[in-house]
């Protein structure tokens, strides 16, 4: 899953949600078991893009620190009056 996805791009493929018709006497889960499944599956989402927002923000960091070394940037001198 693109962790950037826009909302209408994150339902398709194997993230599709699945729907079940069930009667009750087949479907063992209660409701809280489902709420419970569905929060793990977004804590685990949210972990997903904080540590592709970290990576970014790393990489970028590093990019910049590159850049710096090559060409430090040139204090203005204090001219004398």
């Amino acid at each position: 899953m693109d962790p950037y996805a826009k909302p209408s791009e994150k339902k398709v493929g194997a993230n599709r949600p699945k729907i079940f018709h069930l009667p009750s006497a087949v479907e063992t889960r209660t409701r809280k078991e489902r709420q419970a499944e569905k929060q793990a599956v977004a804590t685990a989402r949210r972990a997903i893009k904080k540590s592709a927002r970290r990576h970014l923000k790393k990489e970028l960091e590093e990019e910049i620190s590159k850049l710096e070394i090559r060409n430090p940037k040139q204090l203005p001198s204090p001219e004398k009056e």
